[in-house]
């Protein structure tokens, strides 16, 4: 049964536009959020928006740009290099970045009406960001039922896949050549396959090409 309203955390990447078509493919009505927090790579936005406007989505852009100002990390910081994947915290982790992007969707969808918030956090491959595990979703969920006594829900179609099974979902919406030439994951801005060397391109390049090598064995 297809649910009325979902509003989608977008970002333009594999993981967010893969739940973006699972919306598209549950609920009536799918709105997307995409936060501008001064991300490395500006055009990070304008994917966002040329995928919300190609599937005829309302997309809400929202000014962040104070995040940047919190801490110095990786992802806004233009003149840090990316570092420490292998170790306990990777340089990538935006402090608090989830729980603001999640109390600033729970806002705009008590406006716009929507009960579903949706996004592509993952627990499997999480690159060890805390921000990312199921527990901290779900206390999220409560506390801003709490804050706005509503019963809204957070749905994470990704939080128990690795990427080889978020490659397969967007497979079985019909729209995995479409993730993988239209999206942007790549840390250093290339769309698509990206960079090829980036922590987040080989963990999107890994989960593809199992996925592939597992559907040709099954062909």
């Amino acid at each position: 049964m297809r649910e009325k309203k979902a509003l989608v955390v977008f970002s333009g990447g594999q993981d967010s536009t893969t739940c973006m078509f699972h919306a598209m493919a549950h609920y009536d009505e799918v709105e997307l959020v995409t936060f501008e927090y001064g991300q490395r790579h500006s055009l990070e936005i304008s994917v966002a928006k040329q995928i919300a406007a190609e599937h005829g989505l309302r997309h809400h852009v929202l000014d962040m740009s104070l995040l940047g100002q919190l801490s110095p990390n990786a992802l806004t910081r233009h003149d840090m290099e990316i570092s420490g994947e292998d170790t306990e915290m990777p340089n990538t982790f935006v402090p608090a970045r989830n729980m603001l992007f999640l109390s600033f969707a729970f806002a705009l969808a008590y406006q716009t009406g929507a009960k579903t918030i949706i996004t592509g956090v993952c627990e499997t491959d999480f690159s060890g960001y805390p921000d990312c595990r199921d527990i901290f979703v779900k206390s999220m969920n409560v506390t801003a039922n709490l804050a706005m006594d509503k019963d809204f829900v957070i749905d994470t179609p990704l939080m128990w896949l690795d990427k080889k099974e978020t490659w397969a979902l967007a497979d079985r919406y019909g729209k995995l050549d479409y993730i993988r030439e239209r999206t942007l994951t790549c840390y250093e801005g290339v769309i698509g396959d990206g960079c090829g060397e980036c922590p987040a391109c080989r963990l999107r390049s890994d989960g593809l090409s199992a996925y592939i090598e597992e559907r040709e064995g099954d062909s």
